[in-house]
């Protein structure tokens, strides 16, 4: 919680999320009003959700009080006509904070705040690490011609076993099992389509194999080993998850409307981030849970549009977006991932996306294995950002992945710009995000209706399309969408 403090009996209240340029943009108004401005961040206290969203009737961010008067969110701040925004702030001068203000956080004696990780990761390496970066300088690795194609960087069981013998005393056979070790901890792959037999060291004549971070993908996060003892999937996603929305809140402007990419890049603690984006590359994917894998994919999703912004710059039109989504990927648990693939193979349960056709995965792809078994429709909303708030929810767990998709959901649905009701009209305008992918949401715009009603919060708005839809014929269409002000999904 952080408070501005300037003379006035009362305060302004805005509950906020790190990383929101909404909330950025309110809070840069509220600034200039000279009156106390107490910013409650959502993120590091979500025990205040239910109260704040009985307050308001919404679940998005930022939602703005002065004293116990509710203006809304960024929006709604701005419509208000210069002489009511005085009559606010003169409230706030002249009356003391009522008893039903909103309410604030209650102070913590340990420091620690709900749902925070301490941000810091510990590296105990792995028992193999030192032999691996022994072997990855020792000659043996090259490139090997099968066929008309030349696999660079690799090199067969025989040359790894025989340097085994010959450089550190192994038997054949203790120098084969350490072979088979290698590859049960993804410190290297085998190069398919080159006779291996997948996950068996040795096995067929023409194998070939490469180290895992000469993957020849370009990911974000190739290149170095990944030295340390991995930590479980949903706890290495947190701290990713939150040191890169530190980073990027730190370098949001004033404004809220632009990213600083270079000052990111240059900054110290990108260089951690990308030293614990490694450790990705032989985290342990296969026993998660559906929460696990929901809480690890939408944590790493949007931790990762963010690195590639920053490496690549962001994407502005239809072909660099389809690009973007392609090609900007992670190693993560032996296997690489793109954005697309973690949308569309993980998350919708292996769908074709926008512009694909077929689906990611095929049967025989090892990643086939991680993909939810159907889709999940509240995914979209939380890889996306509305226009004019943000779901209050910095990162996803996966203690309570299913509140917190929801309240995106709700979120989402409660901005004009993703849903519009027009009784008169008998209309409903939704979010390009619904036609895109219809199918998640039943497949026709009567099933898709229902599933909006059924995923909104309490509100006027519900109410007038509960009507709408009990009226007949009601016809849906589907509004622009504005990528200059979101680029996640």
């Amino acid at each position: 919680m952080e408070e501005f403090e300037i003379s006035s009996l009362g305060r302004v209240t805005v509950y906020s999320i790190q990383g929101c340029p909404h909330c950025v943009q309110a809070k840069a108004t509220l600034g200039g009003l000279g009156v106390p401005v107490c910013d409650v961040d959502m993120g590091k206290h979500p025990e205040l959700r239910a109260r704040v969203k009985e307050l308001t009737g919404c679940s998005s961010v930022p939602q703005i009080f002065f004293n116990n008067i509710h203006v809304g969110g960024n929006d709604d701040l701005h419509k208000l006509a210069p002489e009511e925004l005085q009559r606010l702030v003169n409230v706030v001068r002249k009356e003391p904070l009522p008893a039903d203000a909103p309410p604030l956080p209650e102070e913590n004696p340990t420091g620690s705040t709900s749902g925070e990780t301490d941000g810091e990761f510990v590296c105990e390496r792995d028992e193999l690490a030192d032999l691996v970066e022994n072997f990855k300088h020792g000659n043996v690795i090259g490139s090997h011609r099968k066929g008309l194609t030349v696999h660079k960087k690799s090199f067969s069981s025989d040359q790894l076993v025989d340097w085994l013998h010959k450089e550190k005393g192994m038997a054949r056979a203790e120098a084969c099992s350490t072979g088979q070790a290698m590859m049960q901890k993804k410190y290297m792959v085998s190069v398919r389509g080159c006779g291996e037999k997948e996950g068996c060291f040795g096995e067929g004549r023409d194998a070939l194999y490469r180290l895992l971070e000469h993957d020849p993908h370009s990911a974000l996060n190739a290149g170095r080993m990944a030295a340390c003892i991995p930590i479980p999937a949903a706890e290495l996603s947190l701290l990713l998850r939150e040191l890169i929305l530190k980073l990027f809140s730190e370098h949001l402007s004033a404004d809220g409307k632009s990213v600083d990419y270079k000052g990111m890049s240059g900054d110290p603690a990108f260089e951690r981030y990308c030293e614990l984006a490694i450790q990705l590359q032989r985290v342990e994917l296969l026993s998660l849970s559906r929460e696990e894998k929901l809480a690890f994919f939408i944590n790493i999703y949007n931790a990762l549009v963010i690195h590639g912004n920053l490496r690549l710059g962001a994407p502005t039109n239809m072909l660099q977006r389809y690009k973007f989504f392609n090609y900007v990927s992670y190693l993560i648990g032996g296997e690489l991932f793109t954005l697309q693939d973690i949308e569309n193979g993980v998350l919708r349960g292996n769908r074709r996306g926008m512009a694909q056709l077929l689906r990611p995965f095929s049967k025989t792809d090892p990643r086939l294995q991680v993909a939810l078994p159907d889709a999940e429709p509240l995914i979209h909303f939380a890889l996306n950002c509305g226009v004019k708030g943000c779901p209050p929810i910095k990162t996803y767990t996966p203690k309570d992945i299913d509140s917190q998709l929801r309240t995106a959901a709700e979120a989402f649905l409660e901005n004009d710009d993703s849903c519009l009701v027009d009784s008169g009209k008998r209309e409903v305008r939704l979010s390009q995000i619904f036609k895109w992918y219809k199918a998640d949401f039943g497949g026709t715009d009567e099933k898709l209706l229902k599933w909006v009603l059924d995923h909104m919060g309490d509100s006027p708005k519900k109410s007038s399309l509960q009507d709408v839809i009990s009226a007949g014929k009601t016809k849906v269409i589907f509004l622009p969408y504005d990528w200059s002000t979101n680029g996640t999904h």
